[in-house]
């Protein structure tokens, strides 16, 4: 959980220098289309630093505790990988399978894209395209354990790539379309916004599966305490 505080103000940092601009800039084309004012519960500048600041952090609390529990259950039983590498396999496979897949079906939008009234709509799909993501991941893992003696670590690995690949297309195929972005709104903000969300992402889950990593390599397998060189005493005659 600590781990998971320190990737968290990595990410936080991420989000204020390049997250923030693009949702000020989404927000400022949300009141030029606006009908009428809008009463503002929290203030933007609270939002953007301590709200900010508050869930980011949380949320790299309780992503380090669940992600331990993950690695310990994943230490021994994915490879013969040592405690750095299969933190850092373990964060790899986490961030596509949590975050990047069901961002590439559903993307990240800023405020100002999206209809209000659809909003739980778009939340169950991009709930259940995660769950079927993650859920895939650990299937997919299994195959490629199983497969390993008859193919090989190699090929095992491909064929259970493959087959996540296409399970996860197939779902790309048939879950429905969300595209609820105006016409009007610049495309280069919403791609700037994406790419944002993606770096806050990538940085939370690399950063704790390198300073995870890390401590975990310390403690699994320290160095052996080397004893100081001493110098021959010449004995007493």
């Amino acid at each position: 959980m600590v781990t998971g505080l320190a990737a968290g103000v990595l990410a936080l940092i991420v989000a204020y220098l390049l997250g923030e601009p693009n949702v000020d800039k989404a927000i400022s084309y949300e009141d030029a289309h606006s009908h009428g004012p809008e009463m503002e519960v929290v203030s933007r500048s609270l939002q953007s630093t301590a709200g900010l600041a508050t869930g980011v952090l949380v949320y790299g609390v309780a992503f380090g505790g669940i992600a331990a529990l993950a690695f310990c259950f994943a230490l021994g039983r994915v490879g013969r990988f040592s405690p750095r590498a299969t933190a850092l396999l373990l964060s790899g496979c986490a961030l596509l399978a949590v975050y990047v897949v069901p961002f590439l079906k559903y993307p990240a939008a800023p405020p100002s894209v999206g209809n209000p009234d659809t909003i739980g709509k778009r939340t169950t799909l991009y709930f259940l395209m995660t769950v079927l993501s993650v859920l895939l991941a650990v299937a997919a893992t299994i195959l490629g354990k199983r497969l390993a003696p008859s193919l090989g670590t190699w090929w095992a690995t491909v064929a259970a790539v493959a087959a996540f690949a296409v399970v996860i297309g197939l779902a790309y195929q048939f879950l429905p379309v969300v595209n609820e972005v105006p016409k009007d709104f610049s495309a280069t903000l919403l791609w700037r916004f994406r790419l944002s969300a993606l770096a806050i992402q990538i940085v939370l889950w690399s950063g704790f599966g390198l300073v995870f990593g890390e401590l975990a390599e310390r403690v699994l397998n320290p160095k052996p305490a080397t004893a100081p060189n001493s110098r021959a005493v010449p004995a007493a005659h």
